[in-house]
């Protein structure tokens, strides 16, 4: 069952936490945002969350409701269940513009032609993606993981959907809100070193989300982060982080 994250009286934000169990492949959150009659669908992840997440979406709306499915990225937690949604839906499949020539390797021959079709590529800078009378905004967050890169806020319910940035595994409770952070830092320093570009890349990115008001910052994995105090507390962190090519020398390159 999802989590809902906020309900007002034409605008629901529900999340997603526990699609993928056990040694089936790595956890992942999936974010379903519905605004008067128009929909979308943040990072749906791969075949393994594709019928949970439809029947848990038809609850709300019907499926031909559905007017994005957006990828934070390429990978296939993210978006390799691209060719059921592009089956059983309507939308459009938002995707940073240098991944969108890669993502028709998802879509079978028989689809390809009205598939490719339905691809929008975010350009590098971000956009305002329209849902309704509101707007989902595509921030910027190249080289937190992936080249090509974006989160994404909702200025309605001032959730932040961060993708990687603020990932923690492994957890138990991937919907209980961090409430220590300290502790919870352990859970995310490993991940944040090895998958976040560069301690520039991060502190470039924070400096732009301080600029949003936001109350709730959902990451791809783990557990939510709820409040000012505790974003802010992450902000800080990261800011601060040294990670992927700061902390490379030629020990990391020699021959095997």
């Amino acid at each position: 069952m999802p989590d809902t994250l906020f309900d007002s009286d034409k605008h629901k934000v529900l999340l997603f936490t526990d699609m993928v169990t056990g040694d089936g492949g790595v956890q992942c959150n999936q974010v379903f945002i519905y605004h008067d009659h128009h929909a979308a669908l943040l990072d749906p992840g791969g075949q393994l969350t594709f019928q949970p997440l439809q029947l848990a979406i038809t609850e709300i709306c019907p499926i031909r409701e559905l007017d994005y499915v957006i990828a934070s990225h390429q990978d296939p937690d993210i978006i390799s269940s691209l060719d059921r949604w592009l089956m059983y839906s309507h939308a459009r499949i938002m995707i940073s513009c240098l991944w969108e020539r890669f993502l028709p390797h998802l879509i079978p021959g028989y689809k390809s032609e009205n598939g490719v079709s339905r691809i929008v590529g975010i350009p590098d800078e971000g956009m305002d993606i329209p849902l309704g009378d509101s707007v989902i905004k595509a921030l910027p967050a190249h080289f937190l993981h992936s080249v090509g890169n974006f989160s994404f806020y909702d200025p309605v319910s001032k959730i932040l959907f961060s993708g990687d940035v603020g990932a923690s595994m492994p957890e138990v409770d991937h919907a209980k809100p961090v409430d220590d952070f300290a502790a919870h830092v352990s859970s995310m320093q490993g991940f944040h070193q090895r998958y976040m570009g560069s301690n520039q890349a991060c502190r470039l990115w924070v400096n732009m989300v301080r600029e949003l008001d936001v109350e709730m910052m959902i990451p791809q994995h783990g557990r939510p982060f709820i409040g000012k105090e505790s974003i802010n507390e992450f902000l800080d962190w990261l800011s601060e982080l040294k990670c992927g090519i700061d902390l490379i020398d030629q020990s990391n390159y020699q021959i095997p």
